[in-house]
């Protein structure tokens, strides 16, 4: 069904989505999901080596 979604069905896409939000919401949107993106980053790194964030934790209470 979707297993492959070719350059034309993207551009269809992107033409759905530019008419239903329009221009000027479109980088706020942008913006907000690379943000969003980032603090999902952030704290799944933050999980995935708690290890060095707690020695780094440890070393700024010994200052």
């Amino acid at each position: 069904m979707l297993s492959t979604v070719g350059p034309t069905e993207i551009a269809v896409i992107a033409i759905v989505i530019l008419i239903l939000f329009g221009g000027k919401k479109l980088p706020e949107m942008g913006r907000g999901l690379g943000e969003s993106f980032r603090e999902f980053k952030k704290a799944f790194r933050s999980k995935k080596e708690p290890s060095s964030a707690k020695a780094t934790e440890g070393e700024e209470e010994k200052k």
